[in-house]
């Protein structure tokens, strides 16, 4: 299992008039986790792309518990619990401090530049072996 922590605060643009932080930034949020988790692994998704890949999001999911609120220091925790084949399942959670205010997974696939789906790179199969055994 590899798990990351990145933090955002949140910024007034991203609340509505009760500095309460619009349900649609929790998918950008999700998205600092993700691409925090893959650099901190040595797979920065720049590097990826560089090489001919892209991630594209197949599915989202988020359960929302608490708000956010304007100025909150949010933790977005994002876990990998199983080596990934040929999709990549991120689980994540945002917390203010310890207060869980959602939760989320996205599932991910690798495609190439004309969009057809492929292969991990070797260098992302070689890392997920080491890291899960």
């Amino acid at each position: 299992m590899i798990v990351s922590r990145a933090e955002v605060r949140v910024r007034y643009a991203e609340t509505d008039m009760m500095g309460i932080a619009y349900h649609g930034n929790y998918l950008p949020w999700f998205e600092i986790g993700r691409t925090t988790l893959l650099r901190e692994q040595g797979l920065p998704y720049a590097e990826l792309e560089r090489m001919g890949y892209r991630l594209p999001v197949l599915q989202v999911r988020a359960k929302y518990r608490r708000p956010a609120l304007y100025d909150d220091v949010l933790t977005i925790v994002t876990t990998m619990k199983e080596q990934p084949i040929l999709r990549i399942r991120l689980d994540y959670r945002v917390l203010r401090g310890e207060e869980l205010l959602a939760t989320g997974h996205t599932e991910h696939a690798f495609i190439n530049h004309e969009n057809q789906p492929v292969r991990p790179p070797p260098q992302f199969v070689a890392r997920m072996k080491e890291l899960f055994g």
